[in-house]
């Protein structure tokens, strides 16, 4: 069976010795075995233990996270590979999509082509859904809700778009760890549960204007539950995370009264 030092792996992730080091003394990832000489050398098994540890590290997941969630019982390294490919093409979707955007507004200005107005915004989401969406919010929740959406946007708009993606790739850390809680069986209404969904929750709050109180938290878990929008994005990460991540919400706050 091929083997692999500590230095011939690092090489290959493209990963430092440092790194390696780390994990071994974290128990992230141990070696196969230690030689008499003291070296560590690794198998497969450990090969792609470490492609599962460098994925969910590019998704935004903490690596204390990624430990738990790898040797967690009945953990399914196939079905994690096929929902993370899922997640990922769509996202590179979008990108590729936006890249020609930007690719063709370049050779518009350059006059090396002639633009439609309409391909300037290719690859975005459609002022009218924004808008939809908002009349939902104002329908459901009264007209107090739209002094909350303009905040709403004041507050993005201090963020910045550097400070959306950066905010929104934290998001999707999350959201990957909680999915891949609920594909490992965890109950929603688990106490095990709680760190994730704080995690969660401290993300809200940082997007809102104003605290996110149990209450109000549970309240975002019925908007989920309800809208057909939030419905398809979160069956699009796994199917049945629609229904799962509201009742852990609600779970949640109901633990905290």
């Amino acid at each position: 069976m091929k083997e692999w030092t500590v230095s011939d792996l690092a090489r290959l992730a493209g990963i430092t010795v440092r790194a390696l080091h780390h994990y071994d003394e974290t128990g992230l990832l141990k070696p196969a075995r230690v030689g008499e000489n003291r070296y560590r050398y690794y198998g497969e098994e450990e090969l792609l233990r470490l492609q599962q540890i460098l994925l969910h590290r590019e998704l935004g997941i903490p690596l204390h996270e990624i430990g738990a969630m790898l040797d967690r019982p009945g953990f399914d390294r196939l079905a994690t590979l096929k929902d993370q490919r899922r997640r990922l093409e769509a996202e590179a979707q979008r990108y590729r999509q936006l890249v020609r955007t930007i690719d063709r507004t370049i050779a518009s200005l350059e006059g090396d082509r002639a633009m439609k107005h309409a391909e300037l915004y290719k690859g975005f989401a459609p002022p009218e859904k924004q808008a939809e969406y908002e009349d939902w919010l104002i329908g459901r929740f009264g007209e107090s809700m739209r002094q909350e959406i303009a905040a709403s946007r004041e507050k993005t708009a201090e963020i910045g778009p550097e400070g959306i993606q950066a905010r929104m790739r934290d998001l999707a850390g999350i959201e990957a760890a909680l999915v891949q809680a609920m594909q490992n069986g965890t109950p929603p209404e688990a106490r095990a549960l709680d760190a994730l969904i704080e995690r969660h929750r401290a993300w809200v709050a940082g997007m809102w204007t104003k605290p996110c109180a149990p209450q109000a938290y549970a309240g975002l878990a019925d908007v989920y539950g309800s809208h057909p929008d939030f419905r398809e994005r979160y069956e699009t990460l796994a199917a049945g995370f629609s229904t799962w991540l509201p009742t852990a919400m609600k779970a949640w706050a109901r633990r905290q009264d």
